[in-house]
């Protein structure tokens, strides 16, 4: 059954005014080019009909869910697998890529979640940082400068790079410049967790240039390190210790594509945020099996987070048909890419626009929590409702109208307040089939251990602010 709803031609605007903390994902651009905005099309949904019955797995079933309730703890067994093995016997490590866009920019809600994980199952270490980050200057959990002569590739807006993307999406080369130093620098901030740059190690791709090296400073000491870009992705240890701070000068690197630096110890949980501002999640779908496979290879990921939906309101429709299976086809991808890893998709939150001079939940959000629903069912991922967790209808207005708001003026974007409290609800939802998944399996309940003081980080503490997309 398909019917038309007499709406305004085109509901957004199809791009977001140029400037510097703009970034435009050009494929969500391409995908809605030929999508008919009027149209709203309803059809027989079968997965609204039925109930979800899960496949047993090593003895293990979880109880079927209906699609209103739908959260497939199901899909994480082999990762919960691995976080009782941590809380048992403290062995082996877990690492989840937490990929988003503005919402997640400069750490916010990830380091919440991120906190959490560690706080219950070990582990220091803010996880993997890009060379270049638009959001440097509003990120918290450490101090990130770099000098103005790198190139920055992103998948936002390049399908071909000359050299593959990173497992952040991006890849940066040094500019030649005969006169000024390329530069990195980081500097642990004063966050539970992260009091220390845990065990840095710079990832590399593949050249030919075989005379690359890296300076690395840290207080009165220099090391030179020499870069082999042998492999489609190489790593060298700058420092078999932590380090509070270290500036990393790039020698002659010129044609050898960069992607990082990775912070962690070895052991419990780390969490890598890949955010990108205007990112659609839909330019995943352009990564290269064997390069992502290699960095699996040195990483291992167990859990992937797909944590989008801001910029698809912003640019699509309100039949999200066309969102839902380019998506599947992303998870699709990323199973490929990462094998064996499991999925959580995390819906869109709710996000407000004037109607009638009173600010409501926008009509695209609910289509497109449900799209974003159904490729989770159809990609045998978990899933998040966001939207439903702060509330539902109308929660983005009582978030920005509390005191002390937990949401920013935009009706988007939510403040370090509003983020934490994200990261903290996102973390349940997955503990809770953790707990369900440890009764299923025969586990009695363990007493937990007294959770320790976390030192917030006052002094870096910044207002809140809009987060550009």
């Amino acid at each position: 059954m398909v019917f038309k709803q007499f709406l305004p031609r085109r509901i957004f605007t199809e791009s977001a005014p140029a400037g510097k903390n703009v970034v435009i994902d050009s494929m969500v651009l391409e995908a809605v080019q030929d999508i008919d905005t009027t149209e709203i099309v309803a059809v027989e949904d079968t997965l609204q009909d039925k109930k979800i019955v899960f496949k047993k797995e090593k003895g293990i079933q979880f109880p079927p869910e209906t699609f209103e309730e739908y959260k497939g703890y199901q899909h994480l067994m082999a990762f919960y697998e691995k976080l009782l093995q941590l809380e048992t016997k403290h062995q082996g490590k877990v690492r989840i890529a937490y990929f988003g866009d503005s919402m997640t920019d400069g750490d916010m809600i990830v380091k919440d979640f991120r906190t959490r994980l560690q706080d219950r199952f070990g582990g220091e270490g803010v996880g993997f940082v890009n060379i270049t980050s638009e959001s440097a200057p509003s990120r918290s959990t450490l101090k990130h400068e770099f000098s103005s002569n790198w190139k920055t590739l992103s998948y936002l807006n390049i399908k071909h790079p000359k050299s593959p993307f990173g497992v952040n999406g991006h890849v940066f080369f040094v500019k030649h410049d005969t006169v000024n130093p390329v530069w990195v620098k980081y500097k642990a901030n004063r966050y539970h967790n992260l009091l220390q740059l845990n065990k840095p190690v710079l990832f590399y791709g593949k050249s030919g240039n075989g005379q690359g090296r890296v300076a690395v400073i840290a207080g009165n000491d220099t090391i030179i390190k020499h870069l082999e870009p042998h492999n489609v992705v190489n790593t060298i240890s700058i420092a078999p210790n932590d380090l509070k701070s270290f500036r990393a000068e790039f020698i002659a690197a010129d044609s050898i594509p960069f992607y990082g630096f990775n912070f962690d110890d070895g052991r419990g949980v780390h969490v890598d945020n890949f955010s990108n501002r205007g990112n659609s999640g839909l330019p995943i779908t352009t990564f290269n099996k064997k390069v992502m496979q290699a960095f699996n290879e040195k990483l291992g990921y167990d859990l992937i987070v797909l944590h989008y939906g801001t910029n698809v309101l912003n640019y699509g429709s309100y039949n999200y048909k066309w969102y839902e299976k380019r998506m599947a086809k992303v998870v699709e991808h990323l199973k490929e890419c990462f094998p064996g890893v499991a999925i959580l998709v995390v819906s869109t939150a709710d996000k407000s626009t004037k109607y009638d001079l009173e600010m409501k939940t926008d009509s695209a959000v609910v289509p497109l929590t449900l799209a974003q629903k159904r490729y989770a069912i159809q990609s045998d991922a978990a899933f998040v409702n966001l939207f439903s967790l702060m509330g539902g209808e109308g929660a983005m207005v009582k978030w920005v109208e509390e005191a002390p708001a937990l949401a920013n003026k935009d009706y988007t974007h939510f403040n370090f307040r509003g983020s934490e409290k994200i990261g903290g609800l996102i973390f349940e939802e997955l503990n809770e089939g953790y707990e369900l998944y440890k009764k299923l399996k025969g586990i009695k309940p363990q007493p937990r251990p007294r959770k320790p003081i976390i030192k917030k980080d006052t002094l870096n503490r910044k207002k809140d602010t809009i987060h550009a997309k």
